[in-house]
Formats: C-alpha cells, structure tokens, sequence
C-alpha cells in the first residue's frame, strides 16, 4: 500500500491480540469497514491467560449475538477439545492457594488451614480454561482473515491527526496513509495513546504495588504429586488443583501455575513491591531468591526447564497504570488498554470482553450521532474507571493479608461474592452494568467498610488470633446477603463445591 493509494476506513483498531481481533470481527459483523493494525506478528507470546466463568458468559453473549458459532465453542473446555483440540489450553475447575511459610516445608491440617479451593465449576468438561495465548490470538487472526477485514502485521501507527476524520500514518513494509472515522486502542498499553494524543499514563493513586517475574516452562512437577508424596491428605479435594489456576502464597508474593493440556506451565511470581527488598536484581535472581526462600516450592521448581516461548524469565514494570483518559472525539480504549491492576483474579481477560460488549453497543446504536456517541463513551469512561477502582481494592486487600492466610481466605471471599453477584446479573439477563458489579452501590460499601476494617488489623503491631475470628465473622455477615456458595461457612473447611452459578 502506498500514499498514492491511501484506504478508507470506519474504524481503525490497534493492537491484535484477542480483544482487539474481537472487537474487529464484531465490528465487521455490524457493516463497518474495519483495519486491524498490529506492531508484532503472531504467534507471540502473551501472558493473561486464565478464563472465569464470567468471561465464557461473555463469549457465548458474543456468539449469539454477532452471529459467531465457533467462538462458543472455546466457552467450554469440553467443546474446546473437541471442535479445536490443535488450539491448546488446560482445565481451570477454579481457584487453589496453598499457603507456605518461610524456611518452612508445605504443610496443613485437616481443616485445611493453609488450603483454600473455590471451584467454579463442577466437572472438567464444563470447566473453564488457560488459554495458550499464541494459539488462540493466532485462530483469531485466521479468522480476521477470513472475515475480509484489513489486517496489517509487523505495522506501527507512527502519527495520527484528526480533523473530522482521522489520518494515521503507518509504518511497515511500507509506509502509508490510512482514513477512518474512529479509533480504538486495544494494544493493552499507554504507550501509542500517548505517542498520537499526548494521553498520559500513571501508576499513582493504586492501593496496589506489584510487579511480576514470569515465563513459561516445560516439566513442571505436578502439584497433587508433590503433596501426595509430602504425606499432605487429598482424598477430600473437590479437585485436582492442578486443573485450576494453581496459587502459591508466599509471605511477600505469589506464584501462579497455569497448566496447558501440552507440556507447558504458566508459571510466575507477582510480588509486593511494598514489601519487596530485592526488586532491584535482575528477574531470573529474584526468581532463584523466592524459589530458595521457600522449601516446598523450591522442590516444585529447581528441575524444570524454560520453554523455547519466550525462552526467558520476564521482569515486568509495576504492574497497576491507567490512562489519563480512555475516550475523546472519534475514539476509544478497550478497558485492558485504559488500565491495569494484578493477575490476582484473573480479572483481565472478562473484563477486556465486557469492554468490548459496550463499545460495540454504543456504536452499533450512535454510529454517526457525534453528541450521543460522545455521551455514551463519557459514561464507559466512568464505569471503566471505576472498574479499575473496585479491583485494586479487592486485589490490595489480598496483597496485606498474604502473611497471614486465615485473613487473606476471609479477605479473598468479598471477590468472590462480587463475582457470583455479577454472575447472577447477567444469568438474569439484566443490564450488564459496570464488570463484577462495580456499581452496585451497597456492595462498594461493604468492601470500602472491610477495606477499612482490615487496615486497623494490619496496622496493629500484634494481630491476635481473636482479631481474626472477628473479621471473618465480621465478613461472613456483610456477605450474607449475596452468599449462594457457603462462603466462609466453617463446616466446607475451605473446600467450596460449586461457585459459579449455572448456565
């Protein structure tokens, strides 16, 4: 393509990862002329990997709606395997920690006083899954192709100017000139926004301090191994936690274990960068220093090899940013795109596609009503914002309560409550509202109460064993109103059956 021949577009989307093929195949379904643009090329390597419950609601939405019956198949780890068993990915029945001490080998109690297991789903084949990420964008792109969009790979968009339409000059094998009336970032970063419109990015004003060190690896022991040989009791797990996002909570970090139906692991260390005092070394000796701190883990990992994607342990910045602004005339940002709090919760991946659900309303019903279109897009804003908002507090009161676990599995039981919550709005085809209920007014006030709670505990130099019980007391009846599952109900001895409701 060359100036000489400059394309004219609806819409312009940057950044091909799943959300943005997405939002691409969405927006061609509904008659627009859509350019997808991406700076890499697929396969790649990504990390966001692990689905929830809420997120396949999203993809079945998306399926009926747009007309896409393949995607429904990947809403499922049975139908997964079975339309596309060469697209890899694993089993997530739902959430494992274990709790470790320092210098100390794994061990629990028959209460399970360091265990906690939140299962989403009652069987594997309706499970949810870990997507292989360079597998899945990759589909996806297969299948930008095959909708006819305009697709630009190893292509940087270098500068933009909007005068009633917009011009972006690019860059890739050539450069161009390519039109279009509107604009969305969906590269999962503030760097282009604030190259082309001067919108910054911050990480101030976060409850939440982290940073990660990461990669993927081959012959990672399994986990239910390992405990089995310790003399740890499993016969009452309600799963293999090995089917699950797998959690390590240390004192200072945790450690997430992503299994895929190959050989590969997701493995990698979030941390506390309050409380972190090597966060300055390099990421494969941070890595070693956890690893070493901890015996347990330690036999977990020292046998195992990095995979040849990426082939190295990664150091991300801090991890907690938002933009300045996500919308302004003739554009928008996706929400993974407008900010970013933890993997804690695996948050990332549903909220991305509730991102992409209000996007494509708000144009499919004010395309070309410049007054509307803008107010709507104010009010995404808004709920993005406070989207951000509700899970860093949710994640931040997770990240104070590490060191002591019985505090983290009270603390940890307001994110669940706010996902089955949100589970239920949208089974009952209500108005999707704000991702995980962040509008719901009385459930912000009972976490901002909690919230508040918990730092008075946290803040005392001795936290007593009474001061505990109290909390979650305290937490068991705040969350009572919303408690489907049996939350915090002493007798399930932290083994929750069957979370999420059904559909």
């Amino acid at each position: 393509m060359t100036k000489e021949s400059v394309q004219n577009y609806d819409i312009v989307i940057a950044g091909a990862g799943f959300a943005g093929s997405l939002m691409a195949m969405v927006l061609n379904s509904m008659g627009l002329k859509v350019c997808l643009i991406e700076k890499g090329q697929h396969p790649r390597f990504a990390v966001g990997e692990s689905s929830t419950p809420v997120a396949d609601m999203i993809l079945r939405q998306l399926s009926q709606q747009y007309d896409f019956p393949w995607l429904k198949d990947f809403s499922r780890y049975g139908s997964w395997q079975q339309a596309h068993p060469e697209i890899v990915c694993g089993i997530k029945r739902g959430f494992s920690y274990f709790k470790h001490h320092p210098g100390e080998e794994f061990t629990t109690d028959s209460n399970h006083i360091n265990e906690l297991f939140v299962a989403a789903i009652s069987d594997d084949m309706q499970s949810d899954t870990n997507w292989l990420r360079a597998d899945f964008d990759s589909f996806l792109i297969s299948k930008v192709k095959e909708a006819g969009i305009s697709y630009f790979d190893l292509t940087e968009i270098s500068s933009a100017e909007r005068n009633g339409t917009w011009t972006f000059h690019i860059n890739g094998s050539e450069s161009a000139d390519i039109t279009a009336s509107f604009f969305i970032d969906a590269t999962g970063s503030g760097v282009l926004l604030d190259r082309i419109l001067k919108v910054k990015s911050s990480s101030r004003n976060f409850l939440t301090n982290s940073f990660a060190v990461f990669s993927h690896f081959n012959e990672v022991p399994r986990w239910m191994k390992v405990l089995q040989e310790s003399g740890i009791p499993t016969s009452d797990f309600p799963y293999d936690p090995d089917n699950s996002a797998l959690y390590q909570i240390l004192d200072e970090a945790w450690l997430w274990m992503l299994r895929f139906n190959d050989d590969r692991t997701s493995l990698g260390f979030a941390l506390n960068d309050k409380n972190c005092t090597f966060d300055d070394l390099p990421a494969k000796q941070i890595w070693n220093c956890l690893r070493d701190k901890y015996p347990t883990v330690n036999k977990l990992l020292k046998d195992i090899s990095l995979s040849s994607e990426p082939g190295s342990i990664n150091k991300s910045d801090r991890l907690q940013r938002r933009t300045e602004r996500c919308f302004g005339p003739g554009w928008a940002a996706l929400p993974h795109t407008a900010g970013f709090i933890d993997p804690l919760f695996s948050s990332g991946i549903a909220h991305s596609l509730s991102g992409i659900q209000k996007i494509a309303s708000i144009l499919q019903h004010y395309w070309g009503k410049n007054d509307e279109l803008y107010h709507n897009l104010e009010q995404y804003e808004q709920g993005v914002f406070e989207e951000l908002k509700f899970i860093d507090q949710l994640v931040a009161g997770s990240y104070q309560t590490m060191d002591r676990f019985e505090l983290f599995n009270a603390w940890s039981m307001l994110y669940f409550t706010a996902t089955i919550s949100y589970e239920q709005r949208l089974l009952k085809k209500m108005p999707a509202g704000y991702f995980l209920g962040a509008d719901d007014l009385a459930m912000r006030d009972m976490v901002n109460l909690s919230y508040q709670d918990l730092m008075t505990i946290i803040k005392k130099q001795d936290v007593t064993s009474m001061d505990i019980l109290q909390f979650t007391a305290t937490i068991r009846h705040r969350i009572n109103p919303y408690n489907i599952a049996g939350l915090l109900n002493p007798t399930l001895k932290n083994m929750y059956q069957h979370t999420a409701v059904n559909f």
